[in-house]
């Protein structure tokens, strides 16, 4: 990955937190996958082994990073189902892009200090990289964060921060 950001996968402190109660304020749907598993896991950017056990929770990663870096998201502060494994796990240890992030159709979406969405990139069949999109965006110095997105669900799959 680019010296200028980094990829995160959610905090192992969040991770305590949303195992309890997510941040819908329910408590996680422990769920069995189909037997060919592949649901990309947002604890450790890995996908689902087949009929492993998995969470499924609330996540708000713009209000989650407002509350470290002091952002203001307002409309952009949205919440959505993500996978996490119900139980710590290993978590991300990159460095560069988790395989368990890629696929055919992805969204980029940048936003700035501030907590606004600055622009976005549509990733489709590899054109661009996940690594060319996120450098493309990371050129422009006004994003702080960018987030990685798949395209059928609009689903958060994982955060990068500039560095």
């Amino acid at each position: 990955m680019d010296e200028n950001h980094e990829m995160r996968a959610i905090a192992p402190e969040v991770l305590k937190q949303l195992r309890i109660t997510d941040d819908a304020g329910n408590a996680p749907r422990v769920v069995v996958e189909d037997a060919e598993g592949g649901n990309p896991m947002r604890c450790c950017l890995g996908r689902s082994r087949p009929h492993e056990t998995i969470a499924l929770v609330s996540y708000a990663p713009l209000r989650r990073w407002a509350r470290e870096t002091g952002a203001t998201p307002g409309p952009y502060n949205e919440v959505g189902p993500v996978f996490i494994h119900p139980e710590e796990c290993d978590g991300w240890t990159g460095p560069g892009i988790a395989d368990g992030i890629r696929g055919r159709r992805r969204v980029l979406r940048a936003y700035t200090a501030e907590g606004n969405i600055l622009g976005g990139r549509l990733l489709n069949d590899g054109e661009p990289t996940i690594e060319e999109g996120l450098a493309e965006l990371y050129g422009d110095p006004r994003v702080a964060a960018v987030h990685v997105r798949a395209v059928e669900f609009g689903c958060f799959l994982a955060e990068t921060r500039r560095v």
